[in-house]
């Protein structure tokens, strides 16, 4: 006598399987184009905006922004009043030249990204950094926006 697993036959599986594999297929076909439309309106509106940081330590603002395959020369960094601007442009030739493209996601053409600074910087000693992709601003806060440590005086 050799002993067999029990299966469920295909029929009797819940008959609501059918519809959940429909509903995915609708949400499958409405989502692709609209994730397509929002992404286009978006790069026709603004270009493609890079994700960045914006944070302090105590003597500094920094700012990270990944910038991949752009190259230091294609980035423009400028300051004034408080305001940090971001921009530059990717350009790619020949991007699918005698290709058949299943999926285009990585934006080209021009961004920027502009921040109003929390507090005032010392302009003159601003540096940046570009490596691996991420550039890397520092600016040095002016000695007025620093934190000071106040002593308490007991009468």
């Amino acid at each position: 006598m050799t002993l067999t697993r029990w299966q469920r036959p295909d029929g009797i599986l819940s008959p609501f399987r059918h519809l959940s594999t429909l509903r995915e297929e609708i949400d499958r076909l409405f989502q692709s184009p609209m994730e397509e439309l929002t992404r286009s309106s978006q790069q026709m509106l603004s270009g493609w905006l890079p994700a960045l940081d914006l944070y302090e330590d105590e003597n500094n603002f920094h700012v990270k922004a990944e910038l991949p395959g752009l190259k230091k020369e294609e980035i423009s960094i400028s300051l004034h009043e408080g305001v940090l601007t971001l921009s530059g442009e990717r350009l790619e030739n020949d991007r699918f030249k005698n290709a058949e493209v299943y999926r285009a996601e990585r934006f080209l053409g021009r961004f920027q990204r502009t921040l109003t600074l929390p507090s005032p910087v010392v302009a003159e000693k601003v540096k940046a950094t570009y490596k691996d992709g991420i550039l890397h601003v520092v600016l040095p806060k002016t000695e007025e926006s620093k934190p000071r440590q106040i002593t308490v005086n007991v009468a």
